[in-house]
Order: C-alpha cells, then structure tokens, then sequence
C-alpha cells in the first residue's frame, strides 16, 4: 500500500478530473458505494472459485460476527446498490461511473498494489451492442484526453448461458489430454473454470493450449449476431481492434462481449483496461434479469503509462500572493488580511516559521507565488506597498487595503 504524497497529489487530481469531465460528456453519473461489502456479495458476482475469492481478498468478520470484505473490485457493489435502491425504476437505463480505492492481497506487479484505485462505468438496462462499443470508447477518450494514444484493443466474445456450457464441456475433454503437463494452477482449473485456462500467463500452459478449440468459433446465433455487431460500431467509429479468442475475462458473470485495452508502457502485464458485457449478474445477485455492460480501470497503471509520455509532474497549485513580514506588527497584519484575501479567492500564503525577509524571499520562489508583497513599519504606515510579480521581477504599486491579483496571462 502507498501514500500519495503533495508532490504526486496534483497529477492524481488532473487524472481524476479528466475521468470526471469525460464521464459527463458521455451522461454517466458518479456513484459511490462503501469500502466494506458483505462478503458473499463478491462470492456470487466474481465466482467462488476465482484467484480473487479464493486467494487475495481481504475478509474478515466484524463484532457481530458477520464476514465482510474490503471492495476488490467496484462492479459488484454497484449492481447491488442498483438492485437496493431501484435505480432500475428511476430510469430504464442507468449509466453510472466510480472511481475510488479497492484491495486484493495479491502478487505485485507493474501499477498494481493491494490498495489500489479504479475507475470505472456501468450500463445496466439494455442489451444494444452499441453500448459495448461505447464502454471501450469510453476509456479510450479518457486515455486521449490525457495524452496516452499508444495502446492496443483486444475483443471477444464468451457466449452466454446457451452456447457457452457446450462449449466449456468440449474444452474440458481436449484440456484433460494434457492436464499432467499444466501448470497445477491450470490444473486446478480444468474442472471447473477451464476458459481461465486459456488465459493462463504460463509460457508452457500456453503453448499446450495453442490449438485449443476457442470458444469464438463456438457461439450460438444469438451471440455470432451480437459479436459481429460489436465488430461493425467498432470499425464505424474507427477503432482498430484485434479478436483474441484467448481472451477470458476472470470473473465468472460476463457474457457475450469481452474487451481488454492494453499499454505497451506496462510491461508484460499490460491490461490498461477490462470490462465486458454481464448480462446475468443482476439476477445472479437477486435482481430482475436485466442485461449490462462495463468496465474498470487501474489509475496507478494510467500514470504509468501517462510517465511514458509527458513525465509524471503535473501543474502544482501555487500561491497567488506570497505577503513577505518584515517585523512582529506586519506578521500580524499579514495574518489578518491573508484571512481576508483568501476569503476573496485569492490564494495567499504568509511566513509561520519568523524568517529573515531573505529567508521568506527564497520560499516564496520556492513555492513559485505569482506575486509577493514585502510589508514593514513603512508600509503599515503609509498603507501603500510594492508588489512584485516573480516571473518578470516587475514591482508596481497597490494600496494595503485592496489588493487585487491580475489574472494569469493565459
């Protein structure tokens, strides 16, 4: 886990308005739901038999005995704050975004910690596949809009509850001609979630599951239809994209339509971003049957990739006004009115630690203040004093008592 200090604090904050601003152009609306879940909300939604449930979540039982989890992820607690509060009453079609904090006690790796942060969006009430195309245009803008252009789309389609059990019984079969040569992760997996065998990242489960039959080439009509639209809004919006018939998604309610955007930024693990469509977890988890699409993404991997194309400084706020002290009674002055010139929203810092003028001078450049006012027995006198603008060494005068900051050269 990792503090986000004050130097880091304002790219965090560029990246999250970003996210935001984004969200809006596209109508979705923020939605935030608690760190704590009950514990059997993510054994339903993820899957019992998933790494998340199985080996990294962080669960515990409160003083009244009940198990509860630290959020691993953020779309199963929306479904359920959807199911919980109607939301599907207020609106046939609710589009809602998070962003925040989730925890997995996992392996680390490049941009993933055990707290880590996500944002994400949700579209629960409609089956169009257009709206899958939007879930990845989506982070795409978001990705552009910061000025990360260098990534890669990878699609899929993992059918649905008609063709896909077929499907995962033929794969059973071929899977256990090599199950003695699997890693014994995979093998552990052949029984009861063998698509995740073909997402395995070992270089020798790979190369036995080369010719594996894909579950792509095993769709129902109703998903060949869907996937294929899919394909068409993508190309009709001009996003190149790559069909990965190895691409599983690791959770177990995903139906039809699954996507990853990757980075070559990150390294070996690459994934950006993830989503797909679910069209059976609203159900699964005690709502009406109701179709969804989504996706989430890590924030500590964007600034990564972000490092690889504009540095990780962002623009630290500064003070507009630095008022330099000279003596006991100007400090006084100086407390007084930066109370009042921060009330105007003129962001203003004055000296605490009783340095020399030099010493005030040195950290007023320091935190880069627009402007600085040296204010002494004279100045309080006369009620006038010069202001200096740091950029240019230019001084003009102004009155003590009305201060104006001139706007910022744009």
């Amino acid at each position: 886990m990792k503090d986000v200090l004050p130097s880091e604090s304002a790219l965090w904050l560029h990246v999250e308005n970003t996210i935001r601003r984004e969200m809006d152009l596209f109508n979705y609306r923020e939605i935030r739901t608690p760190i704590l879940e009950e514990t059997g909300l993510f054994a339903r939604s993820i899957g019992e038999l998933t790494d998340i449930v199985t080996k990294e979540m962080y669960t515990f039982q409160d003083r009244g005995k009940e198990s509860v989890t630290m959020r691993p992820e953020g779309t199963a607690p929306t479904i359920r704050a959807y199911i919980q509060n109607n939301l599907g009453e207020q609106s046939p079609l609710s589009k809602v975004f998070y962003l925040g904090p989730m925890f997995r006690q996992e392996r680390p790796q490049a941009g993933r910690l055990r707290q880590f942060h996500q944002f994400g969006a949700e579209a629960v009430g409609s089956s169009s596949p257009q709206l899958d195309v939007e879930m990845i245009i989506l982070p795409i803008s978001i990705y552009r809009r910061l000025g990360v252009d260098a990534f890669t789309v990878k699609i899929n389609s993992v059918g649905c509850e008609k063709c896909r059990p077929r499907y995962k019984e033929l794969l059973k079969t071929e899977l256990m001609k090599v199950r003695s040569k699997l890693s014994p992760e995979s093998q552990a997996r052949v029984n009861d979630n063998p698509l995740r065998v073909l997402d395995s990242k070992d270089e020798n489960d790979r190369k036995l599951t080369a010719h594996m039959p894909l579950i792509k080439d095993h769709l129902c009509e109703e998903c060949r239809t869907h996937f294929a639209s899919v394909q068409f809004h993508l190309g009709a919006v001009g996003i190149k994209y790559d069909i990965d018939g190895r691409l599983v998604r690791g959770l177990d309610y995903y139906t039809k339509t699954a996507f990853e955007i990757s980075s070559p930024a990150l390294g070996s693990q690459d994934a950006l971003a993830g989503g797909g469509r679910y069209d059976l977890l609203v159900k699964e988890l005690g709502g009406r049957a109701t179709p969804g699409v989504g996706f989430a993404a890590g924030i500590e991997r964007l600034l990564i990739a972000l490092a690889e194309v504009r540095g990780s400084a962002a623009a630290t706020p500064s003070p507009d006004l630095f008022i330099v002290a000279q003596d006991e009674a100007s400090r006084e002055w100086s407390f007084v009115h930066a109370a009042e010139l921060r009330s105007k929203g003129i962001a203003t810092e004055v000296d605490y630690l009783g340095r020399s003028v030099k010493s005030q001078m040195r950290e007023a450049n320091r935190q880069n203040a627009r402007y600085v006012i040296v204010v002494g027995a004279d100045e309080l006198r006369s009620g006038r004093a010069a202001m200096k603008e740091m950029a240019t060494g230019k001084d003009f005068p102004v009155s003590l008592d009305a201060i104006e900051i001139p706007a910022p050269r744009p």
